[in-house]
């Protein structure tokens, strides 16, 4: 079930209105069953992984707390039957044919037979995420972080939580196994920060996201055609879309779950605000680059090692971060032009420090952070083309062809008619709906801005006529300049 799906809207209400009106001993079964229905509106068959993983992690858990912290050697092979099951499960439907082909790719140049056979599997949705939130629990459990819980029926929940089931945030059972035994009353304040948190990301979805889309689409689908601007616009649009796409589901999971009481980590922290490569992943999809700090990079050594192996230890965590994304050299390098950017800016943090100095940009403030935050962007903008891209061959297309004719179009878009016309083209679009596009993106940049630097766009404090108001228009807004085509969130396919 998606989020902007006309089942949605029925079923929230339905949801929460049981949750309530239910006694608080019955309320776990209510969520429950109402996050069960939820994944089985994609496909009924694959909640059966979901089952399989749950009772495995439950069984693995159970059998790590019946001995005490100390004695780890007992626990380890608990700790490892979970590991290697869900990981078993993540490789077989996710990664096993990208790397069959590769291994068959291989064996062709070298001339070996290879005949294992490859699978038709569908994708289970949000693989990945309950997957790696179901292996912290079970790494947690092993360390004595927390004890294993011993109701099957709260642990399920936990695991399958409606509001993040497919998408995150991939929560940590320290977060929110306890809060499913808490008993929740209705609050106004609460539901009504929900419910507008809910309708903000709803905005950022249809009427940022899923328009920019088209335009994003109509370009890195037939990426041969273009050259100069259009790859530059699509690609910055990408940034944009993706941003808006993911964010506004987060956005989306953690009002549904704050309506009802539910506290879930936030997401994102306005990260194209970023200064550095390394503060962009402080505020992009925190709940996965705090998994992999904790349990892939500290364990690693993180940077308690030589130098030489804390760069490896940074670049091996965005390589698997890049597979984690998807079967797919695109997404890899997307990964490892991410841990080449962490590894250079800290080789050259000393040096770029010392250069702002001599250039005197050190004393203008405002202007040194404007040329972080455009280098920052630009930086990611760039590795978005291999993440965005239908393949390696279009992303080295698009990469080398963004500034070729760049004079020519620029000069053709100023002084000629024509050349408007086919900047629309370009896009896919009709100039209305390009001028509508930026106009959303600079009603984002703006709330974003006066969030970044400490200010709210306050309305919970104006008189109620006034608030009214300004929830009908904001509602109205979304449904009259959003696109309800019950398009899947781009991280979906994750």
């Amino acid at each position: 079930m998606l989020f902007n799906s006309l089942e949605f809207v029925f079923f929230f209400p339905t949801v929460v209105l049981l949750y309530f009106l239910f006694p608080y001993r019955f309320r776990w079964m209510v969520l429950l069953i109402a996050s069960y229905t939820f994944y089985m509106f994609w496909r009924v068959d694959y909640a059966v992984i979901l089952v399989v993983s749950t009772l495995i992690d439950y069984l693995c858990s159970r059998m790590m707390d019946r001995y005490t912290e100390d004695d780890r050697e007992k626990r380890k092979p608990w700790l490892w039957l979970s590991i290697l099951s869900n990981l078993g499960i993540l490789f077989t439907f996710k990664y096993y044919n990208f790397f069959n082909t590769a291994a068959k790719d291989l064996a062709d140049v070298l001339g070996v037979g290879y005949a294992a056979p490859a699978f038709e599997l569908l994708l289970p949705m949000g693989i990945s995420f309950y997957t790696f939130q179901t292996m912290s629990y079970s790494i947690d459990v092993y360390y004595g972080r927390i004890k294993a819980e011993k109701h099957l029926g709260i642990f399920a929940l936990f695991v399958t939580f409606f509001p993040q089931l497919v998408a995150g945030p991939i929560e940590r059972a320290g977060n929110l196994l306890g809060q499913l035994r808490e008993k929740h009353e209705v609050d106004y304040q609460r539901v009504a920060s929900g419910l507008k948190l809910m309708a903000w990301g709803m905005f950022k979805k249809v009427v940022i996201a899923d328009r920019l889309a088209v335009m994003v689409n109509q370009v890195y689908n037939n990426p041969t055609d273009y050259e100069g601007i259009p790859l530059i616009v699509a690609t910055v649009f990408f940034a944009f879309q993706i941003y808006c796409d993911f964010s506004g589901y987060s956005d989306i999971a953690i009002g549904s779950a704050r309506v009802m009481g539910f506290r879930l980590m936030e997401n994102f922290r306005r990260p194209y605000f970023a200064r550095s490569i390394k503060e962009f992943w402080g505020r992009w999809h925190i709940s996965l680059s705090t998994w992999f700090r904790d349990y892939l990079y500290i364990p690693l050594g993180g940077n308690r090692v030589i130098k030489w192996r804390w760069y490896y230890n940074i670049f091996i965590v965005f390589l698997v971060s890049g597979l984690w994304h998807g079967a797919n050299w695109t997404f890899i390098t997307w990964g490892a032009l991410h841990g080449l950017y962490q590894v250079f800016g800290f080789l050259t943090e000393k040096k770029r420090d010392a250069l702002a100095q001599q250039l005197g940009l050190d004393r203008h403030r405002l202007l040194y952070r404007a040329i972080q935050v455009g280098t920052t962007f630009a930086l990611v903008c760039f590795a978005w083309i291999f993440f965005r891209a239908n393949s390696v061959a279009d992303a080295l297309h698009i990469s080398t062809h963004m500034f070729t004719g760049m004079s020519e179009s620029v000069t053709e878009l100023v002084t000629n008619e024509r050349g408007l016309r086919r900047a629309w083209a370009w896009l896919g679009q009709n100039k209305y709906i390009f001028i509508l596009g930026c106009l959303t993106l600079l009603v984002l940049f703006l709330l974003e801005l006066l969030s970044e630097t400490g200010r709210k766009l306050s309305i919970a404090q104006q008189p109620a006529l006034v608030r009214t108001a300004a929830y009908g228009v904001g509602v109205a807004l979304i449904l009259l300049t959003g696109r309800f085509v019950d398009a899947e969130f781009i991280y979906f396919q994750f």
